[in-house]
């Protein structure tokens, strides 16, 4: 590897407003304060609310390939002519691209795929013939990679069934969410009435407004909380769901009570400032939100879903765990916790999901070393 090549491609789709683009970034980031060459490669320009947070020293390289499936031949050329140690890919489709480009390209670029979701949960929630045949070619192309990452033990599992996949040729590494600059955000001033000091308490929720969300098993859970004692909701994210979320609110009488406020730059200060985070998800893979929320000391309750939550609070150590679309033990929780019945989180738990946990440990899986 000549010194002008990078230690590290990372492919990803876009920069759009979701938990992978944002991990994504806080990996590069971590790449470069360990002294690597990093290149972020997209298939469209990066025009997504995240684009305003790229790390300075990592170099974009826009594949201008709308459609995924024709950045295979763009990726093969870019392997040939910048010849990247390690190829780093997140995202389903990305990550088999990825492994065939490598192929054809006949370059030794170490190629790693990193899952973030639950693969069968996302082919059982799904009519899209594309989705459909992930099975097939999970164990046609993941066998192939150099490395496969998984960002919980819980999809882990699912993928060691759904691809064919041997337990150690898995690397588990939780995501990167901590960082200083997080933190720092947290502390910083929101400019809106339901968060001034002397407000009835605040239930925030934080997510694109998709099925896999579930927020309208929020919202029934709120109804019931905001019937016992006075609260208000609020969600932070925009999506398809929007207009379907906001008629149920109509329906539920709650226009006064309830806000969707679209997506955020800086969902920290809302956390940090709520009374109780919650997680309403019928499935994920390890959601970021739910340890963002704890790491800024707000109290949690996040559904019992597949993958992940269970992981981040210790099986309900750290936070309460209710069952997957039940609104009514969504809104005991909330009111457990709304009357003061909520666990200290141990600083020493949060580390393993911290910047430079992650980074070191992707170092490893990525056979690099810091400058």
């Amino acid at each position: 590897m000549f010194d002008d090549y990078p230690h590290i491609a990372i492919f990803i789709r876009s920069l759009m407003d979701g938990g992978v683009e944002r991990v994504i970034l806080n990996l590069a980031q971590g790449f470069v304060e360990q002294g690597l060459r990093v290149d972020l490669l997209l298939t469209t320009e990066p025009a997504g609310p995240f684009r305003l947070q790229l790390p300075h020293k990592v170099r974009i390289v826009n594949l201008q390939t709308p459609k995924l499936a024709s950045s295979l031949p763009k990726l093969v050329a870019y392997l040939r002519q910048n010849r990247p140690f390690t190829l780093l890919c997140a995202g389903h489709y990305c990550c088999e691209i990825a492994v065939g480009a490598k192929y054809l390209s006949r370059m030794p670029t170490r190629v790693v795929v990193s899952e973030h979701s639950t693969l069968s949960l996302e082919v059982n929630n799904t009519d899209n013939l594309k989705m459909r045949l992930t099975p097939l070619t999970t164990r046609l192309f993941y066998p192939w990679a150099d490395g496969v990452v998984t960002v919980s033990h819980g999809v882990a599992k699912d993928l060691c069934q759904v691809g064919g996949l041997h337990t150690e040729k898995i690397h588990v590494i939780y995501n990167p969410v901590v960082t200083g600059e997080m933190l720092e955000k947290s502390q910083q001033s929101v400019e809106h009435p339901w968060l001034k000091p002397g407000e009835i308490p605040l239930i925030l929720g934080v997510g694109r407004l998709t099925p896999q969300k579930d927020f309208s098993t929020l919202i029934h859970a709120f109804n019931l909380v905001q019937q016992v004692r006075p609260a208000r909701l609020m969600i932070l994210g925009g999506g398809s769901e929007r207009s379907s979320l906001n008629q149920l609110i109509k329906e539920l009488g709650l226009e006064n009570h309830v806000s969707i406020l679209g997506f955020q730059q800086n969902p920290y200060a809302y956390m940090a400032k709520a009374s109780v985070f919650a997680l309403s998800s019928a499935w994920e893979g390890l959601p970021t939100v739910l340890i963002e929320a704890m790491a800024v000391g707000t109290p949690v309750v996040s559904t019992d879903c597949e993958s992940g939550p269970a992981e981040i609070l210790a099986n309900g150590k750290y936070g309460s765990l209710v069952p997957v679309g039940n609104s009514k033990a969504m809104a005991e929780a909330i009111l457990n916790i709304l009357s003061g019945n909520y666990p200290t989180v141990d600083p020493n738990w949060i580390e393993q999901f911290t910047l430079k946990a992650s980074t070191l440990q992707y170092l490893k899986v990525l056979n690099l070393t810091a400058s």
